[in-house]
């Protein structure tokens, strides 16, 4: 099933959310996809950046996020979790951390029991090239804004404000994939 058709099934009768969610998640596959041509040495999985880039934010039907449209019932800050099981029940266990791991520059264990998040207590740092790049890529574009994209300097000021923010990742990544 195409990731296109995936977001159908769940966004059925809310349009404006899924055209929303469709116009972000092409901006985060398009940047992904422009990391890998920028970088073909990078030994990743281009159908799937693409794919995983698509359906990232897939979670965000289920959170209370009034400004972009979602009236679900969970905190903005659990798409990612949501998005995850979503997607393993679709049997995309790979798409699935993708969307678990994307939120900021990855979520430690220590952060999420330090700040009470309402997320199992875990490690949701992304690990494989795939996951830094589509979350990396993710990172320039908004949903509340989407006819913006942020600057590498704007991303970084913008992570700098969380206080478990981990900006050498961020660093790392504009090194790799800049």
């Amino acid at each position: 099933m195409k990731a296109e058709e995936i977001i159908d099934k769940y966004y059925e009768g809310q349009e404006e959310l899924k055209q929303l969610l469709l116009m972000h998640s092409r901006q985060v596959a398009d940047k992904a996809m422009e990391v890998l041509d920028l970088h073909p040495e990078i030994e990743a999985d281009r159908t799937f950046v693409y794919e995983a880039a698509m359906l990232h934010d897939i979670g965000v039907l289920k959170t209370d996020a009034p400004g972009i449209g979602c009236h679900g019932e969970h905190p903005y800050i659990c798409h990612g979790m949501l998005g995850a099981e979503m997607l393993r029940a679709e049997s995309l266990p790979r798409h699935a951390r993708v969307a678990e791991r994307h939120t900021g520059t990855g979520l430690t264990k220590a952060t999420i029991l330090s700040q009470g998040l309402p997320l199992p207590a875990d490690d949701f740092s992304p690990e494989t090239i795939e996951e830094q790049i589509v979350c990396y890529a993710d990172k320039f574009f908004s949903k509340s804004h989407p006819e913006r994209v942020k600057t590498v300097e704007q991303v970084r000021q913008m992570l700098s404000r969380f206080p478990d923010a981990n900006l050498e990742r961020w660093d790392k990544w504009v090194e790799l994939f800049s």
